[in-house]
């Protein structure tokens, strides 16, 4: 982390262990993965303040068999099922307001350590961690059986000695990312074979959105990109999601807010300029309308 008030973006695992979950253990600062069962993970996690809005600058890879569990990652919101695979790229905002009583199997990993077992990128190799493609999918029970299978292979050798720990883990976490390779080629496919033109078209306006948020906030833009109307792209935004264009787009500027006010040490017209606000009274408005507090009020809530 590079200061003390930077809690939230999260640079090292060893961090994240004893920030988020709050494991007082010993970790090497340079520690490259960290795979666990989510009861263990979650065990010292407050269920109703769950998990603040953080960026990891590392990846994330977890699998829920059961309990109660939402997750905000990027500008997609939504409580998990049994049997969800969840994908979080390193760098994408994440957050969780509720955990209770998970089980499943989770690891966290930096690209380095697997880097030789990869031929070009991560992302290029491995698309589910892209930003713009889906990053939740609902296993069948027995693609979840071969996903468990893989992890309590990781977490086994993780907890052994073995002269060849290092070489056997890079290997284990590799079998696991081709697994999920495997299962979500065809789950990503029918998946496009059978939404509407609406599902996708809404689903390319919330990927445009979260790559370019703070550059773009007119919705007339977004309509031009993706060569419809405004009303047309308001009515199936509306309609798939809950709620409007705009809306969708100031959802994803404030959760940025928070992070930038609860992770950094910029003053608040740095953030303001940082987010393309016209200048600090104008930031200051857009937080107040959306929270009821200033933004040095909010930062000293989170």
């Amino acid at each position: 982390m590079k200061s003390n008030k930077e809690v939230l973006l999260i640079k090292d695992l060893a961090s994240f262990e004893k920030i988020v979950n709050k494991d007082q253990s010993t970790y090497h600062i340079n520690m490259m993965v960290m795979p666990g069962t989510l009861e263990d993970k979650h065990k010292d996690v407050d269920p109703e303040k769950g998990i603040r809005a953080l960026r990891r600058q590392f990846n994330l890879v977890y699998l829920l068999t059961s309990g109660e569990h939402d997750v905000l990652l990027g500008a997609e919101y939504r409580w998990l099922k049994p049997n969800d695979l969840v994908i979080v790229p390193e760098n994408m905002v994440y957050a969780s307001k509720y955990i209770s009583n998970c089980k499943g199997f989770c690891i966290h990993f930096k690209i380095e350590f697997i880097q030789n077992l990869i031929k070009e990128s991560l992302s290029t190799d491995f698309p589910f961690f892209q930003f713009d493609t889906e990053h939740i999918i609902n296993l069948k029970e027995e693609d979840s059986q071969i996903i468990q299978h893989a992890f309590k292979d990781i977490i086994q050798e993780y907890n052994n000695f073995s002269y060849e720990k290092d070489y056997i883990l890079k290997n284990y976490i590799h079998i696991l990312l081709l697994r999920i390779r495997e299962i979500y080629r065809p789950y990503v496919k029918k998946v496009a074979e059978s939404g509407s033109r609406s599902f996708k078209l809404a689903t390319r306006f919330k990927h445009l959105v979260e790559k370019n948020f703070i550059t773009n906030r007119i919705v007339s833009k977004y309509a031009s990109e993706l060569n419809v109307s405004s009303k047309y792209l308001g009515d199936v935004v509306k309609e798939t999601f809950g709620k409007n264009p705009r809306d969708f787009i100031n959802d994803m500027l404030l959760l940025e807010s928070k992070v930038q006010l609860g992770s950094s040490d910029k003053s608040i017209s740095e953030i303001a300029y940082d987010l393309n606000f016209q200048d600090q009274a104008h930031f200051t408005h857009f937080i107040k309308q959306k929270t009821g507090f200033s933004p040095a009020r909010l930062r000293q809530k989170l």
